[in-house]
């Protein structure tokens, strides 16, 4: 099965090493055999809920970001700034999964699987999520990552011959790609549109959605950070304007990386369906996700897998996808405690606070051009660079190869650059390694290729 990176290769290519891979086969084995120094997870989070002060002023304080620090099993000999893709787990989040998958392999594991562990425990983590961003239990379903949860939404919405599916350039490829199949299974008609690199005028955003939108137009998909830029968009203008046309077009949100990146509440969006990964910003298990269907929106939309009638309007029916590991999806409890004790806010302005200073300091080199604006409405912790005049995918092959920092590159009809993303465990003499080993490019350029 093809996974979210890979779909880049239609509109935005991510290159990565083949170094890298041979590296990362042998790593596997090795890692596995040396246990990690830690420090008691739970002391850790005590702390970080006790430290006073303002977000901007945490934000700036490398002895709580230290802590955060700690309470990862990142190899330190690497800069991993593509937590974007698919971040690294604390270490009280790796414990959780371990003990459900040992539970469920010590007991008769049908009985564990299906009986103890299932329905209650899930159910929990759901109610925990829903309070957390604002909804209700019954408006969020536990999926496996966002792209099944989008899935679920664009291929669950009825759809004649002839209706008009609208979404953007830079919306990410597999979603592109599922309203692509809807063409050529249905008949229906994708329309895109491009918007400004970067965005920085609402209107103008919303005036090339508006002018989109025809008497066919059923539904718009929008991504509330686009993947490739960081670009956050005006997503509740958007659905505030689509509410007035048609009978009211549904809005379908992509919050792949915007959940748990920055603060905001599901309700503020006034969308119908949100889908999310939670294996990026909210450091969750990987292969989990969230979907948030409005309640008066559940029994319309059909599951990707079938159901009873009965489960009609249960918005448990789009969990309904076999057997499952439940370790993956009640460990996201822990994860949620983790990005607590940090805080929205604080967070937020970490993330933002780590792509300035990297950001401004190759600016002023005045040999890159920054594909996502500086602005805090428009972006959060998301960059994507490009460096004038030098290949995007030789760049990050040699970041890499020579200096260990894994950077996203893309190549976009419409652009191309390095997708940069630290995370709360990213050190600053890790952002002065990244910068420092570009800046070497921009003074000396690549080294010749054999």
């Amino acid at each position: 099965m093809s996974n979210r990176r890979e779909f880049l290769g239609t509109l935005g290519a991510i290159a990565l090493p083949a170094s890298y891979l041979s590296w990362a086969a042998r790593e596997a084995t090795a890692s596995a055999l040396v246990p990690l120094p830690t420090r008691d997870t739970l002391d850790i989070l005590a702390e970080l809920a006790e430290t006073p002060g303002s977000p901007d002023e945490i934000a700036r304080d490398e002895s709580f970001w230290a802590q955060c620090q700690s309470a990862f099993t990142v190899d330190r000999s690497l800069v991993n700034f593509n937590n974007g893709g698919v971040s690294p787990t604390p270490r009280i989040v790796q414990e959780a999964m371990k003990r459900h998958y040992d539970f469920a392999n010590s007991h008769p594991t049908a009985m564990a699987l299906f009986s103890i562990l299932e329905p209650a425990p899930r159910n929990a983590v759901r109610q925990r999520l829903a309070h957390h961003w604002g909804a209700d239990a019954e408006e969020i379903a536990i999926t496996r990552n966002s792209s099944e949860a989008l899935h679920i939404c664009q291929l669950g919405i009825d759809l004649s011959p002839g209706d008009e599916m609208l979404a953007m350039t830079c919306d990410y490829p597999r979603m592109l790609n599922a309203f692509r199949m809807r063409e050529r299974r249905q008949g229906a008609k994708l329309v895109l549109i491009k918007l400004p690199i970067p965005a920085e005028d609402d209107e103008e955003i919303l005036r090339r959605y508006r002018d989109a939108i025809t008497p066919r137009t059923r539904v718009i998909l929008m991504s509330h950070i686009v993947n490739i830029t960081g670009q956050i968009l005006p997503v509740r203008k958007v659905v505030d304007m689509a509410r007035g046309i048609n009978g009211g077009i549904p809005v379908i949100v992509d919050g792949a990386h915007a959940l748990a990146h920055f603060a905001f509440k599901l309700p503020d969006l006034g969308c119908d369906y949100y889908g999310v990964s939670l294996h990026k910003w909210l450091f969750a298990p990987h292969g989990t996700g969230m979907l948030y269907v409005k309640r008066d929106k559940v029994k319309s939309l059909w599951p990707m897998f079938g159901t009873a009638p009965e489960q009609d309007d249960n918005i448990r029916k789009f969990e309904e996808v076999g057997t499952h590991p439940a370790g993956n999806f009640l460990a996201i409890a822990e994860a949620l405690t983790f990005h607590q004790t940090i805080g929205d806010a604080r967070k937020e302005a970490r993330l933002r606070y780590l792509r300035d200073t990297w950001a401004k300091r190759l600016l002023a080199t005045g040999q890159c051009k920054l594909h996502t604006s500086l602005k805090p409405q428009y972006s959060c912790g998301i960059g994507t660079i490009q460096i004038v005049g030098v290949d995007s995918a030789r760049i990050g092959s040699y970041l890499w190869d020579t200096h260990r920092i894994a950077v996203t590159p893309i190549k976009h009809d419409e652009f191309e650059g390095l997708r940069v993303t630290p995370s709360v465990y990213s050190t600053m003499e890790e952002v002065d390694r990244f910068c420092s080993a570009v800046e070497h490019v921009i003074t000396h350029g690549l080294p010749a290729t054999p």
